[in-house]
């Protein structure tokens, strides 16, 4: 055996053991802290909405009535909510235009759905408020100079309405003390000096003045958001922290407090730091859900919950054990006909795919991608797909064997050959897989994509274990005289009839 393919052959047992390890049904986490790497991941099968169930909500643009909703901003609105999700780590969610101002959410196996409908569905409207010398607590939605507070708002989980607060809330520049907040006690605080029950506040500047937004931890480990302005918005807020000081800056979100601290001096450097009222800090998941909304930018409009309702799993476990007996019927039948007409090298092929369909799960775990029915529809096509190359690859050497070739000379040539054809249908097949997944992308299409992307990646494999696996294989077996090529049924074709 040359060392060539000796080193290849060992290349690719070693990729196969690794796959089969990865791909094995138990195995749901890499773990190589045992061989001194520090390294843990979880690899569970990420199922979707049509396997695992989630939850379903349908959002309505919450315009006063007659009004008429414009197309373009319910489609950026469609198009925030989906950088939000995605943010959120759900997998396969499915987010798309109904109607002229509704919009549909699909979360496959998300477990708190109020938490994920707070998340995506506020408007996530950031404001510096200018308070005058009224001491508002954390909590309470006030209404500004861009309007009054939205009926359907929903306060922080840590501040379920207009409530007293103690601690100090904090909005900081970099290199500078802390403004200092001061704590009310009044259980129902009014605006002071407001003759009108409903008092409007003059907006200072937005979100839009937003560079990033980020959850950092203070030296006793309590969590804050940090907020970084652009160039504008730092001057801005510079210029009125430093005509303000001893005045009360409101930070809030969909018009909801979420910090109220008092100016003590100038705040210069567009570094700005958010801190609750609560002496530990933000909760951890509610400080992430408000980066996540400022992050990825502000609703154009307001949105409601019209419908919130738990989806079960459209195909039940039944269905899909024997989805999963119908394929292992089909993988047999294949491997019976590629054994029977091709004997050792049929074998060969058989284990090529094994070897493919470990590989292409283990991929589903590590990307991670989320399996559905059209997503499972793609990889058994790839399957397919990767008989076929064989079947080519075999067809070609009997043609070589036919023209007086030996056994070495006719393998060699037989994938060269075909390895134009298998070249030429895999490519044309990936172009597909990319204008499937950009289809998808464009218009919220996920489940398009989901068949695009594991068609792909299957189309990818199946090139490499044709062409590699199965080539290496059977030159190793040739090397040890373990490959018969003669014979009534094999790769030397039977002799013509005379």
């Amino acid at each position: 055996m040359r060392a060539s393919t000796f080193r290849l052959l060992v290349l690719v047992l070693v990729i196969a053991a690794f796959a089969f390890w990865v791909a094995w049904p138990t195995n749901n986490q890499i773990n190589l802290t045992p061989i001194g790497i520090n390294y843990v991941r979880d690899i569970p099968v990420r199922e979707g909405l049509d396997l695992q169930g989630g939850i379903q909500v349908l959002l309505q643009a919450d315009v006063a009535p007659g009004q008429a909703v414009d197309p373009d901003s319910m489609q950026a609105a469609r198009q925030v909510i989906e950088r939000r999700v995605n943010a959120l780590g759900v997998s396969e969610p499915v987010i798309q235009l109904a109607q002229n101002n509704r919009i549909i959410v699909e979360l496959p196996g998300v477990k708190d759905p109020d938490q994920a409908i707070k998340t995506f569905g506020n408007t996530g409207l950031l404001e510096f408020v200018d308070l005058g010398s009224n001491p508002l607590p954390q909590g309470m939605q006030i209404a500004t100079s861009l309007g009054p507070p939205p009926a359907t708002a929903t306060p922080p989980a840590s501040a379920a309405g207009p409530r007293a607060t103690s601690g100090d809330a904090t909005a900081t520049a970099q290199g500078t003390p802390s403004a200092q907040g001061t704590p009310t006690a009044s259980a129902s605080p009014t605006p002071a000096a407001s003759p009108s029950p409903t008092p409007t506040y003059q907006t200072i500047m937005t979100g839009k003045d937003l560079s990033s937004a980020s959850v950092q931890f203070d030296q006793l480990n309590r969590p804050y958001i940090r907020l970084t302005l652009t160039s504008e918005g730092a001057k801005i807020f510079g210029d009125f922290t430093s005509s303000h000081v001893g005045q009360y800056l409101a930070i809030t979100l969909d018009k909801t407090i979420i910090s109220a601290p008092v100016i003590k001096q100038p705040i210069v450097g567009g570094d700005v730091q958010i801190d609750s009222g609560n002496p530990r800090g933000f909760p951890l998941q509610e400080a992430q859900d408000i980066v996540i909304q400022l992050k990825y930018g502000a609703l154009p409009v307001p949105l409601k919950v019209v419908q919130n309702r738990t989806v079960g799993p459209t195909l039940g476990q039944d269905s899909v054990q024997k989805s999963v007996v119908a394929g292992l019927i089909g993988l047999g039948i294949v491997a019976a006909f590629m054994i029977l007409n091709y004997r050792v090298p049929g074998v060969v092929a058989t284990v090529a795919l094994a070897i493919y369909a470990a590989i292409v799960f283990a991929l589903f775990k590590l990307i991670p991608v989320t399996l559905t029915v059209a997503g499972i529809a793609g990889f058994i096509l790839s399957i397919g797909m990767a008989v076929d190359a064989n079947i080519l690859i075999f067809e070609r050497t009997k043609e070589e064997l036919r023209a007086g070739r030996s056994a070495v000379a006719a393998i060699d040539a037989g994938f060269s050959r075909a390895w134009n054809s298998i070249r030429d249908s895999n490519f044309s097949t990936l172009i597909t897989c990319l204008i499937l997944f950009w289809f998808g992308s464009q218009f919220g299409a996920s489940i398009i994509q989901g068949f695009a992307l594991t068609l792909g990646i299957g189309v990818v494999v199946s090139m490499f274990t044709a062409i590699t696996v199965t080539r290496t294989f059977l030159k190793a077996l040739q090397a040890l005289g373990a490959l018969p090529v003669v014979g009534p049924i094999g790769l030397t074709p039977r002799p013509a009839a005379v």
